[in-house]
């Protein structure tokens, strides 16, 4: 099985190297979110279409469709006694180390937040009212995405009181009580077991119909789905980015350890789907890395899994120089960057100007960001680090201009403002600033 792996790598001596290149870079792109003409689009928008007509009734139906649970409207919201259980619950070492998280978290965001820094008077910025959260589903807790979300809104000055947590009910019929401890824990007590288009479309829509509330910035990883739902949301709502499927790419030489790289790229693509790739100048580590891909596979539990998804979403690239795989990693625009180079590592990175988060140095795997470092691991994918970046709390911001003149600083400006809005064929513009010259 692990032999069709053989497939992945290719060169830059082969005559089809850039037509593979430029094919990987579309099923990681693709992977991401529907594209405008896939006919799922049409369907996540007939579930958008029937939650603001029937509401909860709709919400149900779809929770049982694509969840298999029945749930009514009243079972929607995770009570406080069943937050309070989950809390008491939960084991004790876990608990001291997510509370170390939140801690690591809360300084990183609070260093970079630009909020409470700002000293012109032009100028105020103030919390969005109120956030929606999308925690994806599974049998597993996903314990560290309510942490790389919900802390940086709370330093943002979002109150947790005002945070909305969707997650679909995937455990048990309802949601992990180890995500739910981290909620209770964060002090977010509106928790609603419901995920998916449906879960999106109720947070963008206020309707006396839908039980769960309105919020004004959605943010969370998802599935095709979810994000292809956000983004129909945007324009309601604010959304963070498109976080979709994980994805990583590897800068590596010579210098780095080709079993180090192999379980970096397993990690990626042991999430079914996830891309993991390596651009690397050395054919020789290429052949390593791919060597100890198969040697790693048979020791996963999910072997079959990844295996289909590295055919699928990923590659082990070899280039003719680092010129080009600088050139070509700014293409990708990567979720996730490793650089594993020895010490051309900080210059090569320096060179970076697309990527959701850049992971300098053999000892700094992807793990490190996704779980402890402080940064949030909501980050754009699908090459939207283009012009996407990483969840950080002064996304949970909105800036107001602040205009405050006398009669001076008026009278000063008052014929150039004047003359221009006379350019601009406004007439009344011009006029109300004359009323005031008279």
């Amino acid at each position: 099985m692990t032999n069709e792996l053989d497939k992945i790598l290719f060169s830059y001596k082969q005559p089809d190297f850039i037509d593979r290149l430029v094919q990987v870079r579309l099923i990681v792109m693709r992977s991401a979110a529907f594209s405008a003409t896939d006919e799922r689009i049409d369907k996540m928008r007939d579930i958008f279409r029937e939650v603001i007509q029937r509401g909860d009734t709709a919400i149900v139906d779809f929770t049982m469709k694509f969840d298999g649970v029945k749930l009514t409207p009243a079972q929607f919201r995770v009570t406080e006694e069943e937050l309070e259980k989950a809390h008491r619950e939960i084991d004790s070492k876990l608990l001291k180390i997510i509370r170390r998280v939140i801690e690591n978290v809360r300084k990183y965001q609070t260093e970079i937040f630009i909020g409470n820094k700002n000293t012109h008077p032009g100028i105020k910025y103030t919390p969005i009212k109120k956030v929606g959260i999308c925690v994806p589903g599974a049998s597993a807790p996903l314990p560290s995405t309510v942490v790389m979300t919900a802390v940086p809104a709370i330093v943002a000055g979002v109150k947790p009181e005002d945070i909305v947590v969707v997650s679909p009910p995937r455990y048990k019929g309802t949601i992990h009580p180890v995500t739910l401890a981290v909620c209770h824990e964060l002090g977010i007590d509106e928790v609603y077991r419901i995920g998916g288009t449906q879960a999106v479309a109720a947070l963008t829509f206020e309707a006396d119909n839908i039980s769960i509330p309105k919020v004004y910035k959605i943010v969370g990883p998802g599935n095709q789905w979810v994000q292809a739902a956000k983004r129909e949301a945007f324009g309601y709502v604010d959304i963070d980015s498109i976080a979709g499927p994980s994805e990583v790419l590897i800068i590596a030489n010579d210098n780095a350890n080709p079993a180090w790289v192999a379980a970096d790229m397993l990690s990626q693509a042991e999430h079914a789907p996830g891309s993991a790739i390596l651009f690397t100048d050395s054919q020789e580590l290429a052949k390593k890395v791919l060597d100890e891909l198969k040697k790693q596979l048979n020791q996963l539990e999910r072997s079959e899994e990844t295996v289909e998804c590295l055919k699928k979403f990923s590659g082990i690239v070899v280039f003719e120089n680092m010129q080009d795989i600088i050139k070509w990693t700014n293409d990708f625009a990567s979720e996730h960057l490793e650089i594993q180079c020895g010490d051309e590592s900080r210059k090569i990175a320096d060179q970076i100007e697309n990527a959701g988060a850049i992971f300098i140095g053999e000892y700094s795997p992807v793990a490190v960001g996704d779980y402890w470092a402080g940064p949030s691991h909501t980050l754009p994918t699908g090459m939207t680090a283009k012009f996407f970046s990483g969840l950080t709390a002064n996304d949970f911001i909105k800036s107001t201009s602040i205009i405050e003149y006398d009669k001076k600083k008026l009278a000063e400006s008052a014929e150039d403002i004047i003359r221009l809005a006379e350019a601009e064929g406004l007439d009344a513009h011009a006029k109300s600033i004359k009323i005031r010259q008279q």
